[in-house]
């Protein structure tokens, strides 16, 4: 009964696990989406930021920012603009839940970052971009991967 017990705990801690892609797997999926060259932007922006953001991680949550928002999934979506968290106001551009973007389903994801690239501030809505990978070599972030 007991290792009944443990493989039932573990099970239910693996389902809990974040998916966190390989810089190729995500290279792939975001390809196949049609990220590739999406408003101009070719897929090492896509994967450079979403290293810096969160380290491919789909179930990451950062920590509140200053005016109390928070940033959701492996593109960090923030509450604020994007996503609906139930936690302050939020213009939801994206008409989703900020948990839509926490799972390790990204087609949500990749949705609302098409969105916000065709805003004004285009890839320049992420810090992280702008201050890692923009006006730099991007070609390591898609290297070796078979795309």
């Amino acid at each position: 009964m007991k290792a009944l017990s443990l493989t039932f705990l573990f099970l239910l801690i693996a389902a809990n696990e974040a998916k966190v892609f390989t810089k190729c797997e995500l290279a792939s999926r975001l390809k196949k989406a049609g990220m590739d060259g999406y408003y101009g932007y070719k897929l090492g922006n896509w994967i450079c930021m979403a290293y810096h953001e969160s380290r491919y991680n789909t179930q990451a949550v950062g920590p509140p920012n200053t005016d109390g928002s928070r940033d959701y999934g492996i593109f960090q979506i923030n509450s604020r603009w994007w996503c609906n968290n139930n936690q302050g106001p939020t213009a939801n551009g994206c008409h989703k839940p900020c948990s839509a973007f926490t799972t390790d389903d990204i087609t949500d994801d990749i949705i609302c970052a098409k969105r916000i690239v065709r805003d004004p501030q285009r890839m320049d809505a992420w810090v992280a971009w702008r201050n890692h990978c923009k006006g730099r070599d991007l070609s390591q972030w898609t290297r070796g991967c078979r795309l």
